[in-house]
C-alpha cells in the first residue's frame, strides 16, 4: 500500500515553490508552473480522501486540456496565460457567449481552475487562522459558498454540502501539509497564500478586462 500512497503524498513546500515560478518579471503567469502548482493541490486534495472527489476529478481533467495545448503544435502561444487569452481571443478560438465547436478551450479550461483556486485560496486561509478546534467543515462550506458554488448546480452544491460535512479536523489537514509541527504549517500557509492569490488576482484581472468570466 505504502508505493501508491506515495507518489501521490502532498507536500506543502512544494506548492509554494511552484507558484513562486508561476509569475514573469512583468506579471505573466507562466501557464506550466500553474498546471505544477495544480497538480500539487489535486495531491492535496486527494491525501484527505474521496471528499474532494468531485473537484479534483474535474481539475485533472482541466489540467490535462492545458498541457494538451501546452504540448501542441501552438504550443508557444500558451507559455503564459496572458498570450494564451491573447491567441485565442484573436483568433476566435473560444465559445464567448454560447457552448460551440469550442469546449475544450484554453480559456474555458483555465476559468474552472480559476474559479477552484479561489476557493482553495479562501479554505486554506480560514485553515490557518483558525483555532485548533476549529470546524473544518464550517470552513470549507462558507469557502465554497463564497467561490465555487455560484458556478455549480443545485445538485452538485448539495452534494458538496455533505461531503464537507466528512471532513476530518484541523490536525488532519495540518498533517498533510508534511513541512513539520503546526506553527510550521501556519508559518508555511503564510507564504503560500499570497502568491496564489496574486495569481488568483491577476488572472482575474485578465479575464475581467477581456470579458471573459461568463464563458460558457
Amino acid at each position: 500500500m505504502a508505493s501508491t500512497v506515495e507518489d501521490q503524498k502532498f507536500c506543502l513546500q512544494e506548492v509554494l515553490d511552484t507558484f513562486k515560478l508561476c509569475l514573469s518579471e512583468n506579471k505573466e503567469v507562466y501557464l506550466e508552473h500553474y498546471v505544477a502548482g495544480w497538480r500539487g493541490l489535486v495531491k492535496f486534495l486527494n491525501s484527505l480522501g474521496s471528499v474532494f472527489g468531485f473537484i479534483s476529478k474535474d481539475a485533472v481533467n482541466k489540467i490535462n486540456i492545458l498541457v494538451t495545448h501546452l504540448n501542441g503544435e501552438n504550443g508557444s502561444q500558451y507559455v503564459t496565460i496572458q498570450s494564451m487569452v491573447k491567441y485565442e481571443v484573436e483568433n476566435q478560438l473560444v465559445d464567448l457567449t454560447k457552448r460551440g465547436s469550442h469546449p475544450e478551450s484554453g480559456c474555458r479550461t483555465l476559468l474552472r481552475l480559476h474559479r477552484a483556486l479561489r476557493w482553495l485560496e479562501l479554505f486554506l486561509d480560514r485553515l490557518r487562522t483558525s483555532s485548533e478546534d476549529g470546524k473544518t467543515s464550517v470552513m470549507c462550506s462558507e469557502s465554497y459558498n463564497e467561490s465555487l458554488s455560484q458556478h455549480h448546480p443545485w445538485v452538485v452544491r448539495t452534494a458538496a454540502g455533505m461531503a464537507f460535512c466528512m471532513l476530518p479536523g484541523r490536525p488532519a489537514f495540518f498533517e498533510v501539509m508534511n513541512v513539520g509541527p503546526p506553527e510550521q504549517v501556519v508559518a508555511k500557509l503564510g507564504e503560500a497564500l499570497p502568491l496564489i492569490s496574486e495569481v488568483y488576482q491577476i488572472t482575474e484581472e485578465l479575464y475581467t478586462q477581456q470579458n471573459l468570466m461568463d464563458l460558457p
